[in-house]
């Protein structure tokens, strides 16, 4: 495939390079998620996990809105998931319900 640069508009050049850059990048994406599956199989092979093999963690996939507020703060929030901030366990034990401290 030969393309004669000089019989060709600007536009057409620079339309050009702008699908060149897509297919390169499109090329660079499947290679790299080709090289992680052929990884992430051979760990598997051997028993493992990447994340164990590497030591990182899992990615997260996001974050998760706060669901109580302090009434007497409202900056301190939390959101329903794990341990208790100490301003719940206080206010659950003055007799707060917990949709009182809801947001």
């Amino acid at each position: 495939m030969s393309i004669d640069f000089d019989k060709m508009s600007l536009k057409e050049m620079r339309d050009l390079r702008v699908r060149l850059d897509r297919a390169i990048n499109s090329y660079e994406d499947r290679k790299r998620r080709e090289a992680m599956t052929a990884i992430e199989e051979a760990a598997r092979e051997h028993g493992f996990n990447l994340a164990e093999l590497t030591g990182s963690k899992p990615k997260k996939t996001g974050s998760v809105a706060p669901k109580y507020a302090n009434p007497a703060d409202p900056t301190m929030t939390w959101t329903g998931r794990g341990r208790k901030p100490k301003w719940v366990v206080e206010s659950l034990e003055e007799g707060k319900e917990l949709e009182d401290l809801a947001i």
